[in-house]
């Protein structure tokens, strides 16, 4: 009796497995990863390289995210689903990132985040090899002021990496880098944003970059003394900024999807 009690559990754990494998994704949240993709490198975050990734709105252990392509090419037939440990549910044959990691081990380490975006931002990359802290100069990228940490490869994968987060062990040692903070440098490689939500994620991605090029230039207008936002005007602008994402993401959406006018 006790047996067939125990046959029965492990088969309803298999159902239940088997069928949050296959929880049917919100066509929205696909067409607005698309557009992530699109955005991203319309706004010149992301160029051939980089790539951005949503939680799965049913099943929280997946996420998903492109096969692997130039971001500027993705349509919702190339949108993939992952398992929490960066494995494709049904690859199809098609091609992975070899960074995925990043993802998932973001995902496991924080539940709250919603979206993850990579990207070589090229503003960003001096900032991840100087001294020199990404700090917020202007209000749009006031969530800055929560810190963007450094993350340096070698003490994570040792001095002859090539650079790329392509295990778990490493996205881990990504996630514990990154913290609470929205943004974490990467060493020579570039950054990655996270959110609560995929447009967020979005928007900050692309204010990190102009906060980059803005800081680099008013450090060197300012021979190296900079007025940036205080604490409290970052939480207030942070606030602010949090209900007119909708705004920016409709514009670039256009811009970058004509046909979504």
């Amino acid at each position: 009796m006790l047996r067939a009690v125990f046959r029965l559990f492990a088969a309803l754990v298999m159902i239940t497995t088997a069928d949050a494998q296959t929880l049917p994704t919100d066509p929205a949240l696909i067409d607005d990863l698309v557009a992530a993709n699109r955005i991203l490198y319309d706004q010149g975050v992301v160029d051939g390289f980089g790539h951005v990734s949503a939680r799965h709105d049913k099943n929280p252990e997946h996420f998903l995210l492109a096969r692997s392509m130039a971001p500027g090419l993705v349509t919702a037939a190339d949108i993939m689903e992952f398992d929490r440990d960066g494995n494709a549910i049904d690859p199809q044959g098609r091609a992975l990132y070899l960074e995925r990691f990043i993802h998932s081990e973001i995902y496991k380490a924080r539940p709250e985040v919603k979206a993850v975006v990579h990207s070589h931002s090229p503003a960003v990359i001096p900032f991840g090899v100087t001294n020199v802290k990404l700090r917020p100069i202007f209000h749009l990228s006031s969530f800055l002021a929560a810190g963007a940490p450094v993350f340096e490869i070698r003490e994570a994968g040792g001095p002859a990496t090539d650079m790329l987060i392509r295990t778990p062990e490493l996205g881990a040692a990504l996630a514990h880098s990154i913290g609470a903070a929205p943004v974490a440098l990467m060493r020579g490689h570039g950054d990655v944003v996270v959110a609560a939500s995929l447009k967020e994620a979005v928007f900050r991605a692309i204010y990190t970059e102009v906060n980059a090029r803005l800081e680099a230039e008013a450090l060197r207008l300012g021979q190296g003394e900079v007025v940036f936002l205080n604490e409290e005007e970052a939480a207030k602008a942070t606030a602010t900024n949090a209900g007119v994402l909708t705004r920016a993401w409709d514009l670039w959406k256009v811009k970058a999807l004509p046909a979504a006018k």
